[in-house]
């Protein structure tokens, strides 16, 4: 679950700065960003707990551009349901509390996101 997790925070964020990178600095994309990487940093102390090796960081060969300003915060918005439902299936597990608490952070965190994106369509 630790790697998986660390995987799909990693995509959101290299998918986030493609469209900073095509868009430039546009909202929410520019906060939402460093959130992403402080995700990826709340992670990093369970894979160390657990002695888990943390994933290579493989996310830009999964990237493609994204067309429109619009279909980016389409974009944002699928990110963000997929990893709520994530993180709502690794809670169903059996989890020691550090887990919990860390997953349970990310996903109220992945509900703002995902409210701010939809904010901009």
């Amino acid at each position: 679950m630790l790697t998986y997790a660390m995987q799909d925070e990693t995509i959101a964020r290299a998918e986030y700065d493609l469209i900073l990178s095509t868009y430039g600095s546009v909202r929410p994309f520019t906060n939402i960003i460093r959130a992403e990487e402080s995700h990826m940093e709340a992670l990093l102390p369970l894979f160390e707990a657990y002695g888990i090796a943390v994933p290579a960081d493989e996310s830009a060969s999964l990237l493609a551009a994204v067309p429109t300003l619009t279909e980016a915060y389409q974009t944002g918005v699928n990110a963000e349901v997929n990893n709520i439902a994530m993180y709502e299936t690794f809670l169903d597990q059996d989890l020691p509390d550090n887990v919990r608490l860390v997953f349970e952070s990310l996903m109220r965190a992945s509900e703002n996101h995902l409210r701010a994106f939809q904010n901009r369509l």
